[in-house]
């Protein structure tokens, strides 16, 4: 079967598309304006159906012999209590690894963040991924569902949670307290805020991520590495305050910008999916955390 694109959908069918995973479309209204870029058998419900994650053929299978993965839980006393998440670690791990917080997407820990979070633990390191959802039961295992139940959280107390698995992977007794964070979408958005609230944090890596208020971006010490989509208008509407406030403030930070591709072009189960500017990207974040945390 071959694979969807970016390149079989028209641009604003995609643009509604982001609108309805971002949470500013109802479902309806994604169907309603879609339908008028509807041909022959394939309706506004078809290009849903095709434009929503498969997770049938992840990367690095969840039983892979080469690592060593768990669920685990973390104290969090400001937030809601308990952080629970996907650990992954190498088998044959000699020695105490370096540490990487993985945020999800808005949609809480999918078996695509897990994959993610095998791929981070076989480059060498201890990967955790919380599930903001776990409050509220945890993912759900229905995307849709995830979506609906993401706006119920109380995000000063989701902030608070990925603070305290921070905190919690710096002490970790497998770990050596040198702790990097990369986030997709709304996990690219956390590891912007965590970058601003943890003065120890080694590294941090957003994909497509809402930028930090200008005001918070003289406490960041972290080296940041920024990755962002060139038809993503709505993040990059951001950029230039940002760019100009870690200036301002000398902070480390390295941004590049992927032509032609669309927001979650690095999530490989879906047809937003780019391919080279995924793998170039990937590529670049493992060269950076091995340079930032060993």
């Amino acid at each position: 079967m071959t694979r969807l694109t970016t390149a079989d959908f028209d641009p604003e069918v995609l643009r509604l598309f982001d609108g309805y995973v971002h949470g500013r479309l109802s479902r309806r209204a994604f169907l309603s304006r879609a339908s008028r870029y509807a041909a022959g058998t394939t309706t506004a419900a078809t290009m849903l159906t095709q434009l929503a994650p498969s997770f049938a053929a992840p990367l690095v299978a969840p039983a892979d012999g080469r690592l060593e993965t768990r669920h685990a839980d973390f104290p969090s006393p400001q937030g809601y209590g308990k952080v629970r998440g996907y650990l992954a670690r190498p088998a044959n791990a000699q020695g105490k690894l370096p540490t990487i917080l993985v945020v999800h997407e808005n949609r809480g820990l999918n078996p695509h963040i897990e994959d993610i979070t095998r791929r981070v633990a076989l480059e060498g390191y201890v990967a955790f991924a919380p599930d903001a959802l776990y409050p509220l039961g945890g993912y759900p295992g229905d995307e849709d569902k995830a979506r609906e139940l993401f706006p119920k959280l109380d995000q000063a107390k989701t902030r608070a949670d990925f603070v305290a698995a921070a905190h919690a992977l710096a002490t970790l007794p497998q770990g050596t307290s040198r702790v990097g964070v990369v986030g997709f979408c709304y996990g690219g958005g956390i590891a912007n805020y965590l970058a601003t609230q943890l003065p120890g944090l080694a590294a941090a890596v957003p994909f497509y991520g809402m930028q930090p208020p200008a005001d918070l971006v003289g406490r960041i010490r972290a080296s940041l590495l920024i990755h962002d989509a060139g038809k993503d208008e709505r993040i990059l509407a951001g950029w230039p305050a940002y760019e100009a406030a870690l200036k301002a403030h000398h902070v480390d930070y390295q941004h590049f910008v992927y032509p032609g591709a669309e927001h979650g072009f690095n999530n490989d189960t879906t047809p937003r999916y780019d391919e080279a500017a995924a793998q170039l990207a990937w590529g670049r974040t493992m060269a950076f955390f091995h340079a930032k945390l060993g």
